[in-house]
């Protein structure tokens, strides 16, 4: 086992990856490119993967979420999904490991040229000063540069006494103003503002042209409407705009106060058509007038869209007496109210019994009333007498028609009293259960019935329709799918609307909502070995109601055990040892009056799954010209929570093809937790990839099966791009260990003319490791760089390999300076405990150039090549390597030196280069 680690690699459109202090990584990407960020990860078991982010958004709402993937791509990124994204990696060993890596993302959007005038009298003088402020502003990643050009002629500050060019403080250099001072004639010209970001990521720059002349004046506009605009529902109406002044010439727009304009609407330059107008598309329109001079012109109408709506009534027995009944020789008041628009086209007439009534010394009728709300009138019956029993209709309709009108009629008779609230013996309490359609009753009374105002009494929470109070005309509220939120008291109360102006009553209805209860865990897998015991618990966490559960535990469809939960919130149940009768779902159901609850379990003696381990070189190269093998390594995990593991069943087939090849893989004994185990694979036709699938087995049967897809690798290469650097590790003991750097970070102050300006392909940015001579290190010092282990495979059943097979090793030096040691190769091979074997050896400065060495090798056993530099006599002696290769069979074109050793001496050391000279002559002729 291995705790993870973690590093980012980029792909897609990058412009720029740099390494900042505290090895930051910052990725640059233009706006619309596609973002590629891969994580890669070492670690066994296998790690998850999650990207994550902050400030900023990798989609829409990337915050809200995360992507389970080891690659993070998003096509045509746009500016705010800028940020830092991070990558986890967690396999349960130790703490997390977390990298992240900031994307900047560049962009520059069309520069806008904007123009304000100032005239003003200048102090002492008889003359007015005119001054022309051009300002340019384009949004963009990284800030922006501006530059001005009259015609064809840069401008710039001090070039000519009647032109400054600034930037306002509080824009932080995303301004650039240009201030023609005093405009003489040759001031009116073409200005073009031209804005840049130097480049970056492909980015050219961008101009605006503004022509400024005599002429040029900021907008001015005439609407040729009238306002208000008053029309009918269902009429068109046409909005017509028109400039009246401006240079360059403006561009209209119109705007809807309320929202946008309607989809419905036709816009034609100045002219905004609407179709069929309604009430909703109603209200203020905004013709808008810009030409980037001065401020834009602005001139808005009201659109009033006639109509009629909400007609009610209510009745007063007598204002003066607090009476709740209409009484003979009293006083009663009719109000008849209405909604319109506009609300001065209201006009009002009454009726009595279908004839037309009249204002009277007994029959009074009003129109506005301080008291109420506009849109009221009232009919007061002064002396109430029998004869004046009847229906008056109150009819409301707006001038000059073209509204349908509303009419509402109210009897008056000896029948007619004030109402009276009752609710149902039966109607409450109620109870009911959860997903339900329940209604809730009122009783109401009197004549004429009032609505009904239902709203909540136990606490201030809107109804299930959402609003406060909810009207009802029949005194039902149906409420449906209820849910154990609407558990509470509700309040029905009298409104006057359509009623008795009087005290109103109410009543209070209880509705209880019953649900069935929810129990943890709704499902639990768990593996157990025959003869093992164990527990299953089941959780009730909520229920109504809660007094009287029952459960029962039930395996299939047979019944365990049940009984009451009293006073505890859950049950258990025990397995003392697991027969193969034992395996299946075990359910436990937790039942009310609601329902049932249920806590399912899975009982299973199935081995769970292998998993590969990743973290090798592991295609085992061979020297034969068709075939190849492959090591294959895994661990079991969890392989004590089930029986032995007896066998594994390996499946293997070619990729693209359907048929698998079988074979069983006995294991002896018990396997431990975490240990290793390996099963060559040979006879691998080259170069084609092939799918394994790894199944154990124990006596309850196949377990949970783990595929992977190997690949033939006949080449390894490193460049050291990454913070991993392809598993090179560093030797335990030697003296001090190599670095890992780049030019474009590498601090030379200490190291002057020594070390590559780049790295082998000539990138600044691109890495490469070395050895740092400075102090503290001292001649003859040693750092020695071990690559990852390659595995050769066995030909013969002895394991051994009959005839060595070949290799290409290669690399790139840089060996610049006079201090210049020794950089030498050796190769380590397992289980020969002797001396490293010496493979390639050079001296001495080389000149500032990369060169390439290669050398052939032929292990007998799995192997390692060692890099070895050696500090020489001072600190102008740094060593560096780049791309190293290992490739099967002989060197092809190998470079004029690499059958040679350089040796050079410089003015110290020079006992260090004769031992170096005499241990090369031992092992080969020069």
């Amino acid at each position: 086992t291995a705790p993870p680690t973690v590093r980012i690699i980029h792909s897609g459109h990058a412009c720029n990856v740099e390494e900042e202090r505290y090895t930051e990584r910052v990725y640059t990407i233009r706006e619309g490119e596609t973002l590629e960020l891969a994580c890669l990860v070492s670690g066994h078991p296998r790690p998850q993967i999650r990207w994550t982010k902050t400030a900023g958004s990798a989609s829409d709402r990337f915050q809200d979420s995360s992507v389970f993937n080891e690659t993070l791509r998003i096509t045509r990124i746009q500016r705010l999904q800028g940020g830092r994204y991070y990558c986890k990696a967690e396999n349960g060993l130790g703490s997390p490991a977390i990298k992240s890596i900031r994307v900047d993302v560049y962009y520059l959007d069309d520069p806008i040229v904007t123009v304000h005038q100032s005239i003003g009298e200048a102090k002492e003088q008889f003359y007015y000063e005119r001054t022309v402020f051009l300002r340019c502003m384009a949004n963009s990643n990284p800030p922006v540069r501006y530059s001005w050009r009259r015609g064809q002629e840069f401008l710039s500050q001090g070039s000519d006494k009647g032109v400054e060019i600034y930037e306002p403080f509080f824009t932080q250099g995303e301004t650039k103003i240009l201030k023609l001072k005093n405009l003489r004639p040759q001031d009116y010209a073409n200005y073009s503002c031209i804005a840049s970001v130097r480049n970056v990521c492909g980015i050219t720059n961008k101009n605006v042209l503004f022509k400024l002349s005599n002429k040029t004046a900021s907008p001015t506009i005439k609407l040729l409407v009238e306002d208000p605009i008053v029309v009918n529902p269902g009429q068109t109406v046409t909005l017509v705009c028109v400039t009246s002044g401006g240079d360059p010439t403006p561009t209209l727009t119109w705007v809807h106060s309320a929202d946008e304009l309607p989809k419905k609407s036709v816009l034609n330059g100045g002219t905004l058509t609407l179709p069929a107008i309604s009430i909703e598309e109603a209200g203020v329109y905004s013709c808008v007038a810009s030409n980037n001079v001065g401020n834009p012109a602005k001139k808005s109408t009201t659109i009033v869209v006639r109509g009629l709506k909400k007609g009610r009534f209510w009745i007063t027995p007598d204002p003066y007496h607090n009476d709740d009944n209409i009484q003979i020789g009293r006083e009663v008041k009719i109000s008849c109210q209405v909604e319109a628009t506009p609300p001065e086209e209201l006009l009002f007439s009454w009726l009595k019994n279908g004839r037309p009534l009249r204002s009277s010394e007994r029959m009074v009728i009003t129109h506005t009333d301080p008291e109420v709300q506009p849109g009221t009138t009232n009919l007061d019956i002064i002396d109430l007498k029998f004869t004046d029993f009847g229906t008056y209709t109150c009819v409301a309709v707006l001038k000059n028609g073209g509204i349908p009108e509303i009419s509402i009629d109210v009897n008056i008779s000896s029948t007619t009293v004030p109402p009276e609230l009752t609710v149902p013996q039966d109607k409450s309490p109620l109870v009911v259960q959860e997903g339900d359609t329940v209604e809730l009753q009122c009783l109401v009374s009197g004549k004429p019935k009032p609505i009904i105002l239902w709203s909540r009494a136990d606490k201030e929470v809107p109804m299930p329709d959402g609003g406060l109070q909810t009207e009802s005309y029949d005194g039902a509220l149906r409420i449906v799918n209820v849910s154990r939120e609407m558990t509470g008291t509700y309040r029905c109360a009298t409104s006057q609307y359509n009623g008795f102006n009087v005290k109103p009553r109410e009543a209070l209805v209880e509705l209880t909502v019953q649900y069935p209860p929810a129990v943890e865990p709704l499902f639990t897998e768990i593996r157990q070995g025959l003869g093992r015991a164990f527990t299953l618990n089941c959780r009730m966490l909520r229920a109504h109601p809660s007094k009287v559960l029952k459960y029962e535990w039930k395996l299939g469809t047979r019944l365990l055990t049940m009984g009451q939960l009293d006073q505890r919130d859950e049950t258990d149940y025990h397995v003392r040892a697991l027969n193969r009768e034992g395996y299946g779902e075990y359910t436990c159901e937790v039942t009310n009056e609601a329902g049932a609850g249920a806590c399912r379990f899975l009982v299973t003696g199935r081995a769970y799954a292998p998993e590969f381990y990743y973290d090798t070189y592991s295609a085992l190269w061979q020297n034969r010209p068709r075939v190849y093998g492959f090591k294959l390594q895994w661990t079991q995990q969890n392989p004590l929570s089930v029986d032995r593991i007896v066998a594994y069943r390996l499946g293997i087939k070619q990729t693209g093809q359907s048929r698998w090849w079988e074979q069983e893989i006995p294991m002896e004994g018990a396997i431990a937790k975490g240990e290793l185990i390996t099963h060559n694979l040979t006879e691998l036709i080259k170069p084609e990839a092939y799918l394994v699938r790894l199944t154990p087995i124990t006596r309850f049967g196949e377990g949970d099966s783990t595929d992977r897809t190997i690949r033939y690798s006949g080449e390894f290469q490193c460049s050291f791009e990454d913070e991993a650097v392809c598993m090179f590790t560093q030797d335990k003991r030697d003296d001090f260990d190599w670095t890992r750097h780049s030019a474009a970070t590498r601090d030379t102050k200490y190291t002057p003319n020594t070390g590559p300006s780049s790295d082998r392909v000539g990138s600044k940015q691109g890495f490469y490791m070395y050895i740092e001579t400075s102090r503290p290190r001292l001649e003859g010092e040693k750092a020695r760089l071990l690559t990852p282990t390659f595995n050769v495979a066995p030909k013969s059943p002895y394991g051994t390999v009959t005839s060595s097979p070949t290799y290409c090793f290669g690399f790139y030096y840089h060996m610049y300076g006079k201090h210049i040691g020794a950089l030498n190769a050796y190769l380590r091979q397992k289980g020969q405990s002797g001396a490293d074997s010496s493979v390639w050896t050079l001296v001495g400065n080389q000149g500032d150039r990369w060169k390439q060495a290669k050398v052939n090798i032929h292990p007998t056993a799995s192997f390692q090549l060692v890099l070895e530099g050696i500090r020489g006599p001072g600190i102008e002696g740094d060593i560096a390597i780049d791309d190293v290769t290992i490739e099967e069979g002989e060197c092809k074109d190998p470079p004029h030196n690499s059958k040679c050793f350089f040796l050079g001496v410089g003015g110290g050391g020079h006992d260090l280069y004769v031992n170096q000279i005499q241990s090369i002559r031992k092992r080969q002729a020069l």
